[in-house]
């Protein structure tokens, strides 16, 4: 069993790809500071797969901490950098904040990997890379635009960080580019769960459809498209997944072409917002409560990928539609909600 290192193991993509690894073989630990995460996303862990999981409470930042988890670990096969921060309207508020954590972090996870001989990288790329594109759907050819938000600058750094480190030869990793993580493990034991009021859109639904939330809104729309809201590529997280599990076993096999492959990760279908929630409402049987809102600062107007690389060469499936990304999605919100129940009520 090759052990894979993941880092922000605890967050939303982190803990389902961490599921999705120990279900096809791998030996699995995790670097999560718990700063936008919940350490109990590894019991949901441990109850999905009966496997438990060795989380290290090490903030990447800290370089000889993160030297310490390698250290112990002289066996690690490959990494999986997920961690993060990820909200766009708090990178254009909190630049410094992004720019420190998202690539200091990277820069002490890539020194370690150096020189404890690590071979294979998957890095948590983003398809706000593009920018606002020319063309949709995407391709992985597609230009590197300006970026919209810091958020996105960060992502743009590190996966040139990541091209410039793998040149050396020692190290080979894949850039998964995906679009918009939405739903929850089927279980429910584990999901979305921001800390404080949520920056994606999903959570902000079921947290309005819930009562957590007196409303929501909706940034904008007067833009150009069918109906003026945004449009996005969604895709259901167990998928997202998946693919991390795919590209791994992929470096292992050697089959990439060169030292830094490039896949996106989006269903190829564009939704707006408003079409988004209006397929919740269909879903859950709740009207929602929303209101049209100024655009947001750092929002791309449309996006959506190609993804015949991910499809053709990794072999991944897309297995969930939007609908259950949104049933699963509320099914975890509501399984939140009976759990804080339970704690208010003893």
């Amino acid at each position: 069993m090759a052990k894979i290192l993941v880092t922000g193991g605890c967050g939303f993509i982190g803990s389902h790809t961490i599921v999705d690894l120990l279900e096809n073989g791998f030996s699995v630990i995790s670097i999560d500071d718990n700063s936008r995460s919940n350490a109990f996303s590894m019991n949901g862990i441990e109850q999905i797969t009966g496997k438990k999981v060795k989380n290290y409470k090490v903030d990447l930042k800290n370089y000889d901490e993160t030297r310490a988890v390698f250290q112990e670990n002289t066996d690690i096969a490959g990494v999986i950098h997920f961690a993060a921060y990820k909200a766009v309207g708090e990178s254009v508020a909190e630049p410094i904040l992004y720019y420190e954590n998202n690539l200091f972090g990277l820069i002490n996870l890539l020194k370690c990997v150096d020189e404890f001989k690590v071979p294979d990288f998957v890095f948590s790329s983003s398809c706000t890379v593009y920018g606002n594109p020319d063309t949709i759907p995407v391709t992985e050819a597609s230009p590197i635009k300006k970026a919209e938000s810091p958020y996105g600058a960060t992502k743009q750094m590190g996966e040139e960080i990541i091209a410039n480190f793998t040149k050396r030869g020692t190290c080979s990793a894949i850039l998964l580019r995906y679009f918009n993580p939405v739903g929850a493990h089927p279980s429910a034991l584990i999901g979305e769960l921001p800390i404080g009021k949520p920056q994606n859109l999903v959570p902000a639904i079921t947290q309005t459809a819930v009562g957590k939330l007196p409303k929501m809104f909706v940034y904008g729309n007067d833009y150009p498209t069918r109906d003026g809201s945004c449009i996005r590529d969604y895709i259901h997280v167990c998928d997202i997944a998946n693919a991390h599990t795919l590209a791994v076993q992929y470096l292992i096999d050697k089959k990439n072409k060169t030292a830094c492959d490039i896949f996106n990760l989006g269903t190829g279908d564009g939704v707006t917002v408003l079409e988004a929630i209006q397929t919740f409402e269909e879903v859950s049987g709740v009207k929602l409560n929303y209101e049209i809102a100024p655009r947001r600062a750092g929002d791309v107007i449309a996006i959506y990928a190609n993804n015949e690389a991910a499809v053709n060469v990794l072999g991944w499936k897309i297995k969930s539609d939007l609908k259950e990304m949104m049933r699963t999605a509320w099914a975890w919100e509501l399984k939140i909600k009976e759990a804080e129940e339970k704690v208010k009520n003893n």
